[in-house]
């Protein structure tokens, strides 16, 4: 035997409805701005962050035996002539010139260090990484005005089997702190050639492509 339901559990059962579907909206992804194919305007990106790996030069005016070419070793650390373990990942190329002032003015008077780098991998929050059903799942340094095309290209594009118009684009929202999601289009981008499904990428972006169910 059914048991009838007040009307004010009615009311709180719609409530409760319509405010879970507000939840499922929120979760879901959105679509980002559409991009150009060729920028009006170009301008520069974010100051490069040394990353793990990346090759540098290390040049000090009139004495070439303190500088050196070095690799960013796996623990972030470098070292050169006279300075030993100098933590470089994390830091832009002007703050690592500075530390190694610092450190070498303890045995020569104002010395003038400039860092260069030379092949660079980016730390994790720079990369743009592209994972699933692509030709070649790749984690890539990010380049000012980076559009998706631009990393598709990069990684040879999409799958045979790949499912580009249920991708995904993660990525980390610096002001609130959360995690949000966007739906991406790459059938339409790179088999169509839909100008609207192009969009800008920022530092740290991650792009998962699904395969197709059949």
């Amino acid at each position: 035997m059914r048991s009838k339901l007040s009307p004010r559990t009615v009311l709180m059962a719609a409530g409760l409805a319509l405010a879970l579907t507000g939840c499922a909206g929120n979760s879901a992804g959105s679509e980002l701005a559409p991009a150009r194919f060729v920028s009006m305007q170009e301008g520069p990106g974010e100051e490069y962050v040394i990353g793990p790996l990346d090759k540098l030069t290390i040049h000090v005016w009139r004495n070439d035996e303190l500088g050196a070419e070095v690799q960013v070793r796996p623990d972030g650390r470098i070292t050169t002539p006279l300075v030993s373990d100098m933590p470089a990942v994390g830091k832009t190329p002007t703050m690592l010139s500075e530390d190694i002032r610092l450190q070498l003015s303890q045995y020569i008077e104002e010395p003038l260090v400039t860092v260069i780098v030379n092949e660079f991998a980016g730390t994790f929050s720079q990369q743009v990484r592209i994972v699933g059903a692509t030709a070649e799942p790749a984690s890539i340094p990010f380049r000012a005005n980076m559009t998706l095309l631009d990393a598709m290209i990069s990684v040879g594009g999409l799958s045979e089997y790949a499912a580009g118009n249920r991708a995904r684009l993660i990525r980390f929202d610096r002001e609130s702190g959360e995690q949000r999601e966007y739906d991406l289009r790459l059938s339409d981008l790179l088999r169509r050639g839909d100008s609207e499904a192009n969009v800008m990428l920022m530092p740290g972006d991650v792009i998962i492509i699904p395969e197709s169910m059949f």
